[in-house]
């Protein structure tokens, strides 16, 4: 028997055996840099490892208890189909364990509900299957998860100003694999905006934007159950690092998307999170909570170089400290507005040009069916009486789109704004917003012919917009009036059509 309760190997053995379980497959064991997981049938049982570094201690029993117990109470509100509960592995005798025994217990294990590994959100970004859809389904679920988050009362500034010390210690050893030369570039950018924020940051605690976050949200720890993706193994082991700001969660997802070069999925991510959390003041924070998240993986890639793939890991980290410098020299921030009758493909092209207009991940998109859907507390594909689109509505929705769009800029972060934009006041409004806070201004006004218009408002399926053949004839008879605007027909294929918009886009 062995009585060291730091030797796992008797536990590792027992965890091993399908017979533990009850199962006739072999049992899978991953082992991390802190827990071995064991995969048995449907079911995944999780241990810490009794290990201890200098961010974490698991070397004994009861520290091992608490972390395991404290990992449930963390993700099970967000994933019930995952975790299910602690179990303890207790000793019945000389060379006997047993699962949930009535001996004293040796380990305490988590056990879950096991998924599919092609389930796992990496994989279906490898596969090449993650969707718009499905990144607009993600930014839901995140704004949720922050919204149900436990409030912290740390200073968002200190928290930051932390981790960026710490990076500047650990990169101070790397100066061979990185250059020394690109570490200070890196580090003088991130002093100067952090200077620029810190006051922001602080702001940001007393608002209640600094919660108890997942702290470790990108691709790896997200997976799809029922069509729905679910956050899971939230960071555990330390609540300092687990408090931070929601922007700053949010920002690691956004940025692991950008290193996979799926920028238009992180635009829409960026999108669907706004519209459900309102958060538009923390896009001024986002360039440099993208460039940390960056870094972050930069420094874990080298602390993690070793064998024969030592040179991919290097240029690896590499990559990730020039993302990380890219961030914190962001595009200036412009205002565009894209308007045109029903069905001319205001939205479907205001998406496809939204992630080329900087900074990272591209222009938060404004669209007129969507805030008047929130603004009547409906979801979006909910129809809305024909009050809703009366005079008076229509100047409430234009006002807001206008409001939200100056924090937006004011944040210096880029807009495009996706209404009919029918009325010459209308497109007067929004350029004028443009001029008092002189950032630059494109009014894009997308024509087709009304066959077309009726055609493609006819076949539209899963839509927020409420507009049907009657409301395109209204808008035909009523007119626009003259419109300055760079004109489009988007009668023809829609490649061409966005290529020329934002041709277009870049020559204004």
């Amino acid at each position: 028997m062995n009585s060291d309760p730091g030797d796992q190997t008797e536990v590792v053995k027992f965890l091993s055996d399908p017979e533990t379980f009850g199962v006739d497959a072999p049992v899978e064991m991953i082992t991390t840099h802190s827990a071995y997981v064991f995969l048995a049938g449907n079911w995944a049982f999780k241990i810490k490892r009794a290990v201890k570094y200098n961010y974490l201690d698991f070397s004994t029993l009861d520290a091992r208890r608490k972390v395991i117990a404290h990992e449930l109470a963390l993700n099970a509100p967000a994933a019930p189909a995952i975790y299910d509960r602690v179990v303890k592995i207790t000793r019945e005798g000389p060379g006997r364990l047993a699962l949930d025994g009535k001996g004293k217990p040796v380990e305490y294990a988590l056990r879950m509900h096991r998924f599919r590994r092609e389930d796992e959100l990496t994989c279906i970004a490898d596969a090449g299957k993650l969707t718009n859809d499905l990144a607009e389904r993600l930014g839901h679920v995140i704004a949720d998860l922050h919204a149900a988050a436990e409030r912290r009362p740390s200073d968002g500034a200190v928290l930051i100003g932390e981790i960026i010390e710490e990076l500047r210690e650990a990169f101070a050893c790397m100066e061979t694999t990185l250059g020394q030369q690109r570490l200070a570039v890196y580090f003088r950018r991130t002093d100067r905006i952090f200077s620029d924020i810190a006051s922001l940051l602080s702001q940001r605690s007393g608002e209640g934007r600094v919660r108890r976050c997942h702290s470790d949200l990108h691709l790896k720890n997200l997976v799809l159950i029922e069509g729905q993706p679910v956050p899971f193994d939230a960071l555990e082991f330390d609540e300092r690092l687990g408090t931070c700001d929601v922007f700053y969660d949010f920002a690691f997802l956004v940025m692991d998307l950008l290193h996979r070069g799926l920028t238009g999925q992180a635009n829409v991510l960026q999108n669907s999170y706004l519209l459900k959390s309102r958060d538009f003041a923390g896009l001024a924070t986002l360039p440099l909570f993208l460039s940390i998240r960056a870094a972050i993986r930069s420094m874990v890639a080298v602390q993690t170089m070793s064998g024969a793939v030592a040179g991919d890991i290097a240029r690896d980290a590499r990559s990730y400290l020039e993302q990380a410098i890219d961030f914190l020299t962001p595009l200036p921030p412009r205002l565009v507005a894209v308007g045109g009758l029903s069905g001319s493909g205001k939205t479907t092209i205001a998406v496809r040009i939204a992630p080329s207009l900087g900074p990272s991940p591209g222009a938060v998109h404004l669209r007129s069916d969507l805030e008047r859907k929130a603004v009547f507390g409906v979801e979006p594909l909910d129809r809305l009486p024909e009050e809703a689109y009366r005079s008076e509505a229509n100047r409430n929705i234009y006002a807001r789109l206008l409001e939200e769009a100056e924090q937006i800029l004011l944040a210096r972060h880029s807009v495009i704004i996706d209404a009919t934009f029918l009325s010459e006041a209308d497109r007067e409004a929004v350029a004028e917003l443009a001029a008092r806070l002189r950032v630059p201004f494109d009014g894009i006004w997308l024509n087709s012919d009304p066959a077309t218009l009726e055609r493609r408002i006819a076949t539209r399926t899963a839509d927020a917009s409420d507009a049907d053949a009657d409301v395109l004839h209204a808008q035909l008879k009523r007119g626009t009036g003259p419109v300055t605007w760079t004109q489009i027909n988007t009668s023809g294929e829609l490649e061409q059509v966005v290529e020329l918009v934002a041709a277009t886009l870049s020559t204004l």
